[in-house]
């Protein structure tokens, strides 16, 4: 019965609950998935977790899809794919999860953590050259971008995606995207 359905009435179901609507959508995409991660070389994510991070991009277009825009569904879960998959790629490279051991902190006046690592410690003047820069950043970001502004920088340092801004924030990829760009441009203008 579903399979004689129009495309655009079975993404209303899948969006409406329907699990079998949801399987056939998933059936049907899930080779787009499979080639979207075919053309991901060297990762140091195993394929079979990108298959699944691509997979969670399907299933996230399923439930956004507006079918009143002029893109097609195939378009826009492609776009929805690749996004979650380098998504999952940024969020490995980045640095997060590094030990606190190997943490410098900055309220600390750069002290390093552990006698191990005093080679690698910075000089008194650069320490405190660095403090002054931090304290002129954050004194900058206070009076020149906006409270939304601030707040997107800090989601977007933390690796959150536009989409993922946006949602939290209740304002559409575009506005966040443009309060990036207004971000980058205040950001030339200073020299700390």
């Amino acid at each position: 019965m579903l399979n004689e359905l129009k495309e655009n009435e079975i993404l209303r179901l899948s969006r409406q609950g329907d699990e079998a609507a949801v399987t056939l959508i998933i059936s049907k995409y899930k080779a787009s998935v499979e080639a979207a991660v075919s053309r991901i070389s060297d990762s140091p994510i195993e394929r079979e977790d990108l298959i699944q991070e691509g997979l969670i991009g399907l299933l996230a277009a399923v439930r956004s899809f507006d079918g009143e825009k002029k893109a097609s569904f195939r378009t826009y879960c492609y776009t929805c794919i690749s996004n979650a998959l380098q998504s999952a790629l940024r969020k490995v490279s980045r640095k997060k999860d590094v030990p606190k051991s190997k943490v410098i902190s900055l309220e600390n006046d750069f002290e390093t953590p552990n006698e191990a690592s005093v080679n690698t410690a910075i000089s008194a003047e650069d320490a405190f050259l660095a403090k002054e820069s931090v304290e002129s950043l954050n004194e900058f970001l206070d009076n020149e971008l906006s409270a939304f502004e601030n707040e997107v920088l800090k989601m977007h340092i933390a690796g959150c995606s536009y989409k993922e801004i946006a949602d939290r924030m209740g304002k559409t990829p575009k506005a966040v995207d443009n309060a990036i760009q207004r971000i980058r441009k205040k950001l030339k203008e200073i020299s700390l």
